[in-house]
């Protein structure tokens, strides 16, 4: 079947999808996204979705392109019309089209709508069973990470450092030896006691829709956690260590740089942790209220 995107009011052939040269997006990477999975047909954690699309335009001082309810109709239709079943869907808002300046154009510049789809099969992903490797690379990002901006490039440079390795995904740790997250995930850490430990949300990192969920979920289990820093050491000699997303999921992590985490297969904790997103997603679970 033929796939389709949304591009400013229209939904068209994905083929034909185009924005202006002088869309700021394109110009000055000026412009916010999200990545929502979409589990049998539905989109997962949307309201959470939009809150942070919501606020990540707030903290540009940029509007929505349309109403609330309006994108939500639009991404159901979206994920209709592709037949999307399992996958994700990618928004992205910029402010618009204007002539090139840097700062900001006439309020009455409509901010511009890109909608995009992709399949995936999440059962059958080896990540989850097999696990996966990360490596280390430098955090050389901006001070505002917790914005969900399209300026990516440190997060590109640090993520073709990993797959040159061989590796699934980089982790990012600043000047001080502390982790912040991957370039397209959260970190999380086991210890060998048991504690879930991931970096507490700040501006430092993006703090993450299946991040909170899984916390959730885990305080729902029963699980201990704590929301803190942790050293590139300290991951080192974890029993366990994973990595989140909306796409990831809980993807275990066997190996960082050169040392093997556990005994080099996933842990118990993080598979259980994955069971229970997965039926979290599947709408067998829900949140903590």
């Amino acid at each position: 079947m033929p796939r389709y995107c949304y591009v400013n009011g229209r939904f068209l052939p994905h083929r034909d999808g185009a924005v202006h040269i002088e869309d700021r997006g394109y110009q000055f990477a000026d412009g916010v996204y999200e990545v929502v999975t979409i589990s049998n047909g539905k989109m997962v954690d949307e309201d959470p979705h939009m809150d942070r699309l919501e606020r990540s335009l707030k903290e540009l001082r940029m509007r929505m392109p349309m109403a609330r309810n309006a994108m939500k109709l639009k991404v159901r239709e979206l994920v209709r019309r592709n037949g999307l079943t399992d996958g994700l869907v990618y928004l992205q808002v910029t402010r618009g089209v204007a002539p090139r300046n840097h700062a900001f154009p006439s309020d009455k510049v409509q901010p511009a709508i890109v909608m995009t789809t992709k399949k995936m099969n999440f059962a059958k992903m080896k990540k989850f069973t097999d696990g996966v490797t990360v490596v280390s690379a430098p955090d050389i990002r901006w001070g505002r990470c917790d914005i969900k901006t399209v300026s990516l490039l440190p997060n590109c440079l640090a993520k073709q450092a990993a797959t040159e390795a061989g590796a699934y995904e980089a982790w990012l740790v600043d000047k001080n030896g502390m982790v912040t997250e991957g370039s397209s995930s959260n970190a999380w850490i086991i210890t060998k006691d048991g504690v879930l430990v991931t970096k507490k949300a700040t501006n430092e990192i993006l703090n993450g829709i299946t991040r909170q969920t899984i916390l959730d979920l885990a305080k729902q289990d029963g699980i201990p956690f704590e929301e803190r820093e942790f050293t590139l050491e300290e991951a080192y000699e974890a029993k366990e260590a994973f990595v989140s997303s909306a796409t990831s999921f809980v993807t275990p992590v066997v190996k960082i740089d050169d040392h093997v985490i556990g005994n080099g297969r996933p842990g118990s904790l993080s598979e259980k942790l994955l069971g229970t997103y997965q039926d979290y997603a599947a709408g067998r679970r829900s949140r903590a209220a």
